[in-house]
């Protein structure tokens, strides 16, 4: 169904059916970069609901660096840091799905890592089965390897479930040449190819996240989530960050 707005006065059409957004774990935790903000996931799970209302199925990959960060470990062996990592992604999931029942949306968490009467074990048929049913489907655990990324992760199901465009939330308004944080005459990319992304090392996300989605054609985008409406409007096929493809 179209979606009509007061503000812009005219009727906003989903241009995707399906999507995977990528969600930092530092995002749900808000001005306190640690544990849960609870406001902040009430407005993330808002803003969701007003595509899936349209009818879009969403996926989504948070990662868990609002509790834990491997890299930033010391001398603890990788795999082991890596496996806390995965678990804290299962507890972000876990608020997230919270976020998404308490406004009325339904939602299940299914994990690489089994983890038997918490969360469903990520099965691709089964997720699929979630989305056509009008499920937020939230994918915990990463890919259940170490060494690999939640923005891997999140290619990984974006390919698995056939997304139609990958979403990476973050805190710019896109890709910029350089870190527009450090850099005044940094400059944005309306639009980028896989290949340019890769060969320029922007650092958006990592080579093996990028290369899933080159290979699969899987579009992304690279948006600013501290409006949450941007979801929205990216979902309508407005220009809310920077678009590789």
């Amino acid at each position: 169904m179209p979606y009509f707005t007061v503000e812009r006065g005219y009727y906003m059409e989903p241009v995707y059916k399906r999507l995977l957004l990528k969600l930092s774990g530092e995002v749900l935790a808000g001005e306190a970069g640690h544990g849960f903000d609870f406001n902040i996931i009430n407005e993330v799970c808002n803003a969701v609901k007003k595509v899936t209302d349209k009818g879009v199925q969403v996926g989504i990959v948070v990662g868990g660096g609002n509790f834990w960060r491997g890299r930033s470990s010391g001398d603890m062996d990788r795999t082991r840091a890596d496996s806390i990592g995965m678990l804290a992604t299962v507890m972000n999931s876990l608020a997230l799905q919270q976020g998404f029942l308490d406004v009325g949306v339904d939602a299940r968490v299914m994990s690489a890592v089994q983890i038997v009467g918490v969360v469903e074990t990520f099965v691709r048929d089964e997720a699929v089965r979630h989305l056509e049913n009008g499920r937020v489907v939230i994918f915990a655990g990463g890919t259940g390897n170490p060494f690999f990324s939640t923005d891997s992760g999140a290619a990984l199901r974006a390919a698995q479930i056939n997304a139609d465009v990958y979403f990476k939330a973050t805190n710019v308004d896109g890709i910029y040449d350089k870190d527009p944080n450090k850099f005044s005459d940094a400059v944005k990319f309306d639009k980028i190819s896989h290949d340019e992304l890769l060969a320029r090392n922007l650092q958006v996300m990592d080579t093996a996240a990028a290369a899933i989605c080159r290979e699969n054609k899987i579009p992304i985008l690279v948006f600013n989530l501290n409006d949450t409406e941007n979801i929205n409007r990216a979902v309508c096929g407005e220009n809310a960050g920077t678009v590789v493809s």
